[in-house]
């Protein structure tokens, strides 16, 4: 079954990014209760720090470490990673649970609206604090190549790095505020597959996936309509969405796939979801 299969995780590093809220939250403490020794990186930790806790008293046989780190500072990023490689070797999984949007159409958005989508270096920009430092391009790139170095100098032949896309990154929706974020999702898309046909070339076994979702019940709406809560909330209410435990189900599935086995993405709406 599903436990046995995720029985070699056991004990392995597992990077989270953004896992202070919503599906980055549920993500790293599935992990957990799997076993792993989880690191878990967000702008702001004190959430972060609120979940190991609970790990921790609900006897969860993994671990998870509270890093503060902000996606938009290459810089920061690559400390983390040393500091994960002096602390525990390694990562040998790597979540880039990643996604900004900013409402923002391509007849009339702003340009550091989309700069903030699509790069790292302008999150200056936002001054919402709610909104989390992870985004849709760079941070994604930056944490791959740094994940793939620390498997390769260690001979980790079995990682694998998953990105959390969007059913945006498969169908533009006639909305105009998102279309610009689709398209940095179609970028994670092909990012992916980019990775896949890279780490067959270096022939490696590590392995890449992204999931793709629909509506999940998360603060995300609440960011992307950051003017309009009410428009917001009815966007979680018109139907039962998605659950960021699903989500979390999902990356479960997919690290507990043999070995010979890739999933290349999984695509999940709510059963209610129109478009």
């Amino acid at each position: 079954g599903r436990a046995g299969a995720m029985e070699r995780w056991t004990g392995r590093v597992a990077l989270v990014t953004g896992a202070s809220v919503g599906i980055g939250a549920a993500v790293a403490r599935a992990l957990v209760q799997h076993g792993m020794k989880v690191v878990g990186c967000a702008r702001s930790v004190d959430k972060i720090e609120k979940l190991a806790a609970e790990c921790q008293s609900a006897g969860y046989p993994g671990t998870l470490i509270p890093y503060k780190c902000d996606l938009s500072n290459e810089e920061e990023i690559l400390s983390m990673f040393s500091a994960i490689k002096t602390l525990h070797q390694g990562v040998d999984v790597c979540i880039n649970n990643a996604g900004l949007a900013r409402p923002e159409p391509l007849l009339s958005g702003k340009t550091e609206g989309w700069r903030t989508m699509i790069d790292v270096r302008l999150l200056g920009f936002i001054s919402s604090s709610f909104l989390p430092p992870h985004f849709n391009v760079m941070a994604v790139s930056i944490c791959t190549r740094e994940a793939y170095q620390s498997m390769k100098e260690r001979n980790i032949d079995d990682g694998h790095i998953i990105n959390i896309n969007s059913m945006n990154g498969h169908s533009v929706v006639p909305q105009s505020v998102v279309h610009f974020y689709s398209a940095t999702k179609y970028a994670v898309t092909a990012l992916t597959e980019g990775l896949r046909q890279e780490l067959r070339e270096a022939k490696t076994h590590i392995r890449a996936t992204c999931i793709s979702p629909g509506l999940v019940e998360t603060g995300f709406a609440f960011k992307l309509h950051d003017n309009d809560p009410e428009r917001a909330a009815a966007t979680y209410e018109s139907i039962r969405c998605l659950k960021a435990e699903d989500m979390a189900n999902a990356v479960i599935y997919v690290l507990s796939a043999p070995p010979h086995v890739q999933i290349g993405d999984i695509q999940m709406r709510p059963t209610e979801q129109i478009s």
